[in-house]
């Protein structure tokens, strides 16, 4: 019976969730209907990670926790250019906001938060080194040419690239996450595979494999339910900025409870793989998801450029420089030796209580 309606209610939330969106967007909602929309809101993201489960079931890893990635990143970015678009305040420091929200919540509280539970399930967890250390060096050269450089060029005034270093920052960029996709998937495929430790059984390597018929519904469903993601977090953006304004926050925080709401799924998969003894695959969505946000965000942002007025804001601050340099150097440490515990795990959550702690109070 519990099959059945697992599958009823991942099959209705997505679509329902679609209605609830069209039906509010555009829609300043009062306390009562924002909590409605919150609750759907959570629905939404249940059933994307049963779905993206479903579908990395089929393909296999890495290409499944490379889909769930990309499908996020992909409607974040639509998201930021719009909201960029809208020329609302803080819209010229949007896409750096959200870029180093979204690293810093992958690269520590969702790979922290992964390795603690998969630690206090399995003792020590287990990992490639070879793959989880070449997805660090990539995040990190991506979030340095990206995000550090600005603040230190000469060519503009402030934090930000002249048209022509933003068009090298975004082509090496794509470059790289094209470089990135064909090693994890094509070259070096292994690298990204979990390792095999004697007496562990994962809870999914004795379940058949999907149908295509049910992969690619649930890859439809996956799509229509991250879509909802994002746009019912817009939608109730403005009751959490009001909050946070009335808190005496910063505007910028906005940016970053969005991102958490929109890595949500992510986040969720993460922590049921490693918990399931998959801790490859957790460090796959973790990493590949902040690859994934500036690979592909950077790019998109400079091609928007092109129509969008206004200056474009990619440069850190000296704390978020601090904090991006810290969270590279631990995560070498932790990824080096292909074994981690939960002292790691607790480590990566504290930079990343640092960083929500010193977004609402530089």
């Amino acid at each position: 019976m519990a099959g059945p309606l697992r599958s009823s209610w991942t099959t209705i939330v997505p679509l329902a969730s679609l209605i609830v969106l069209a039906l509010t967007w555009q829609v300043s909602p009062a306390p009562l209907l924002a909590a409605f929309i919150a609750a759907v809101l959570v629905g939404a993201v249940l059933s994307a990670v049963h779905h993206a489960e479903i579908v990395a079931h089929r393909v296999g890893e890495p290409f499944g926790s490379l889909v769930l990635a990309v499908a996020v990143t992909v409607i974040e970015v639509a998201l930021i250019v719009t909201l960029i678009a809208s020329g609302g305040p803080g819209s010229h420091s949007l896409a750096r906001d959200t870029v180093f929200a979204a690293v810093m919540i992958t690269a520590n509280g969702i790979v922290g938060l992964a390795l603690l539970v998969g630690a206090i399930r399995h003792g020590v967890t287990r990992f490639n080194p070879e793959g989880t250390g070449a997805e660090l060096a990539v995040v990190a050269t991506l979030a340095t040419v990206t995000m550090v450089l600005p603040t230190f060029t000469s060519s503009r005034p402030g934090p930000e690239f002249s048209p022509l270093q933003l068009g090298f920052a975004a082509i090496a960029s794509l470059a790289l996450y094209g470089v990135f996709v064909l090693t994890q998937t094509v070259r070096h495929r292994d690298f990204f595979l979990p390792v095999a430790v004697p007496g562990d059984t994962p809870e999914d390597v004795h379940a058949p494999p999907p149908t295509v018929r049910a992969t690619v519904t649930s890859l439809g469903l996956l799509c229509a339910a991250l879509v909802a993601v994002v746009g019912l977090a817009k939608t109730v953006s403005p009751v959490i900025e009001a909050g946070v304004s009335q808190a005496g926050i910063p505007e910028s925080f906005v940016g970053v409870v969005i991102a958490l709401l929109v890595l949500l799924p992510e986040g969720l998969a993460a922590t049921r793989a490693a918990a399931a003894g998959r801790m490859q695959t957790s460090l796959n969505l973790g990493y590949g998801s902040a690859i994934a946000s500036i690979g592909l965000t950077i790019p998109a942002i400079a091609v928007a450029t092109l129509w969008l007025e206004g200056p474009l804001t990619l440069g850190l601050g000296g704390t978020q420089i601090v904090l991006l340099v810290l969270t590279v150097a631990v995560g070498i440490l932790t990824v080096v030796p292909g074994r981690a515990t939960r002292l790691q795990g607790c480590i990566h959550l504290v930079l990343f209580a640092a960083f929500v702690f010193l977004a609402m109070f530089p």
